[in-house]
């Protein structure tokens, strides 16, 4: 799976759980709250102040 920026977070996790400590990595402790229901990755970067085209480039690449 290709995971993209219009893509929820709780969507990521679901898709592969193997994404949490990615996230976590890049600083973005955000996997239980609430807003990652419905928070985008690109939100979600932006937000961290994370580049979310190399963020997904790594989670993608990792989880090949």
């Amino acid at each position: 799976m290709i995971f993209t920026k219009d893509m929820t977070i709780a969507e990521m996790i679901t898709a592969n759980p193997d994404v949490v400590p990615i996230l976590l990595n890049a600083g973005m402790h955000c996997i239980g709250c609430p807003s990652a229901m419905g928070e985008t990755i690109e939100e979600a970067a932006m937000v961290h102040g994370i580049d979310a085209d190399m963020l997904l480039e790594d989670i993608n690449e990792l989880l090949k």
